[in-house]
């Protein structure tokens, strides 16, 4: 399986946020472990360093991050036509547009975000960290 993860799943593993933090956490471990493709998009790089950077005021540390995420997960890049094709997409929030588009063009199974409802239109088939987790044991 091939999955885009969404970065409030990202943030959620680094920074261990409450209620979140388990799932994302398990997320990562199931990619370490190639139970599935996990990817990250490039358009979203920049906003993982910038939350993280905020978290640790550090910026070798931040990279060091990076670093290591992207030991688990490979970037897509966000092509310009990615960005094109989401200025008329029924996806409401740009950014997720974006992303959807991404994911389309890379042939990704699906989305993984806690964020569904903002992808409620999208033709890729979202799930949330949970869902996600329970699809993979049963594959």
């Amino acid at each position: 399986m091939r999955a885009l993860i969404d970065t409030c799943v990202i943030i959620d593993a680094l920074q261990s946020r409450e209620n979140f933090a388990k799932d994302a956490q398990d997320i990562f471990l199931a990619a370490a472990n190639n139970s599935f493709l996990g990817y990250i998009p490039a358009s979203a790089v920049t906003d993982i360093y910038y939350l993280m950077h905020r978290y640790t005021h550090s910026d070798k540390t931040s990279r060091d991050t990076l670093n290591k995420l992207f030991t688990l997960f490979d970037v897509l890049d966000t092509a310009g036509i990615d960005c094109r094709k989401a200025i008329p997409s029924p996806v409401a929030d740009f950014e997720d547009a974006v992303m959807v588009e991404t994911a389309l063009r890379s042939e990704v199974d699906c989305i993984v975000t806690r964020n569904a409802d903002d992808f409620t239109k999208s033709p890729v088939s979202v799930l949330s960290p949970k869902a996600f987790l329970e699809k993979l044991q049963t594959e």
